[in-house]
C-alpha cells in the first residue's frame, strides 16, 4: 500500500474510563469512533459511508424530491443532528471541528456518486429550507397542583425527573403556570416518568405526536407543510421553526 499500513479496527466499542469494562458510544457509535480517531491521528480528512448519496435537506424515504448538499458548514450539520437528522451521529461532529478536518459522507451503494463534504469552509445553505421528522413523541403539559407558577424550583424538579429515566428533551416551552415538554415515547421510560411527575404535578399528555423541525424555513413552506395538520405546539426562531403535529 503506497498510504503506508492499513489499520482495520472496530467502531462502537469502548471502555469505562479507569476500569476494564466495556462499554458502547450509543446508537451509529461507529461515526463518533471514526471522528475520534482522526482526531486523535491528525487525520486531513474522514470518511464515512451510509445507504443515501450524501446529507440532504430531508429523509428521501419521506420527501422524494429531497436534495444533496454538495458541501456543508460544521455548524450546520450539528444543529441537524441536534433537531434528530440521523444521517449522521451528533457527536461526530465536534472532534472533526476541533482540529477543522473535513468530514466527507458518501454512499456505499453509489460509491461513484459524489457525496458531501462538512467543512469550516463550507459555503451557507440558508436558502435551502431542510426538515427533520422525528415520529413517536410525547407531548406532556405539566401543571402545579395549586395552580402556582412554575418556576426554578419546579422545573428544576421535571428536570431531573427527565434526567433520572435517561430521556432527551427535544422541544419545551413555559407558561405562567405550565410546562411543556416533548419526549422519545418511550415505552419503558415513559411510565416511569410520569408516575414520578405526577407525585408532585398535573400531568396531561399527547402520545405518538410528530415533531417537525424546519431550518431556514419560509412563511410558504410553513403552510404547505402544516397544512391541513393539527398543530399541538409550535416554537420559532430566525432559522428554525417547530411544530408538534398529531400523526396523519
Amino acid at each position: 500500500n503506497s498510504l503506508g499500513p492499513l489499520t482495520i479496527t472496530q467502531g462502537f466499542i469502548g471502555s469505562v474510563r479507569g476500569t476494564e469494562l466495556t462499554s458502547t458510544l450509543g446508537r451509529e457509535g461507529s461515526d463518533y469512533t471514526g471522528a475520534i480517531l482522526a482526531s486523535a491521528l491528525h487525520a486531513t480528512s474522514l470518511t464515512i459511508w451510509k445507504d443515501v448519496a450524501g446529507v440532504m435537506n430531508a429523509d428521501p424515504r419521506l420527501f422524494p424530491d429531497a436534495v444533496k448538499f454538495d458541501v456543508m458548514s460544521y455548524r450546520e450539520a450539528i444543529e441537524m443532528t441536534y433537531y434528530g437528522a440521523t444521517v449522521i451521529h451528533p457527536k461526530t461532529i465536534k472532534p472533526l471541528e476541533n482540529k477543522q478536518i473535513p468530514l466527507e459522507v458518501n454512499s456505499f451503494l453509489r460509491p461513484d456518486l459524489i457525496g458531501t463534504v462538512i467543512s469550516a469552509d463550507a459555503i451557507s445553505i440558508h436558502h435551502t429550507p431542510c426538515y427533520i421528522v422525528v415520529k413517536n413523541q410525547i407531548l406532556l403539559s405539566i401543571s402545579s397542583k395549586d395552580f402556582s407558577f412554575i418556576a426554578e424550583p419546579g422545573l428544576s424538579a421535571i428536570f431531573q425527573a427527565i434526567s433520572e429515566v435517561g430521556l432527551r428533551v427535544r422541544l419545551m416551552q413555559n407558561s405562567a403556570i405550565s410546562f411543556s415538554v416533548v419526549l422519545d415515547n418511550d415505552t419503558f421510560k415513559i411510565p416511569g416518568l410520569l408516575q414520578s411527575l405526577k407525585e408532585k404535578f398535573r400531568v396531561k399528555f399527547n402520545e405518538n405526536v410528530e415533531l417537525w423541525t424546519i431550518r431556514h424555513y419560509t412563511q410558504e413552506v410553513i403552510q404547505k407543510t402544516t397544512e391541513g395538520r393539527t398543530i399541538l405546539m409550535e416554537q420559532r426562531n430566525r432559522e428554525t421553526a417547530q411544530f408538534v403535529m398529531e400523526t396523519k
